[in-house]
């Protein structure tokens, strides 16, 4: 794939990625905060907005629907947050190689780290919250 298309692509990728932050963002403060941080208590949904109408946050009841999506969304910040890395150090790859050739480390290698280390904490991240998601709906049911 030449430079220009993957840079394309890039973009691309970075662009949905702060759309997913800018909708999850608004959709925060509409419904008053994010599953995540609420709770299912006596067959009820509530979402917690930490500092939003109160500092120490508000618990705000919804319903299951509206959870089940704040959670799911909440769960696609993860890899959100790694496809927008790695696209901005793919577009960066040629400068950082081309002012890191000598030393301590080369640019190529410092890339393969950050790119490994954002794949496996997004990893475990993102299995963290779905498995908590799904303790929190089996506990529920």
């Amino acid at each position: 794939m030449n430079r220009r298309k993957r840079n394309l692509i890039c973009i691309w990728i970075i662009f949905l990625g702060l759309a997913n932050f800018v909708s999850y963002t608004v959709i925060y403060g509409y419904i008053g905060g994010d599953a995540k941080n609420g709770m299912i208590k006596d067959g009820k949904y509530y979402v917690r907005g930490h500092f939003l109408r109160d500092l120490r946050g508000r618990d705000t009841e919804v319903s299951r629907d509206v959870w089940i999506y704040s959670y799911i969304h909440s769960i696609s910040i993860w890899p959100t947050v790694a496809a927008v890395l790695i696209s901005t150090l793919i577009m960066a790859q040629p400068h950082i190689i081309a002012t890191m050739k000598e030393g301590f480390i080369r640019g190529q290698t410092l890339i393969t780290i950050f790119i490994t280390v954002v794949i496996f904490l997004v990893s475990v991240m993102t299995i963290w919250f779905i498995l908590d998601f799904i303790g929190e709906l089996s506990n529920a049911g």
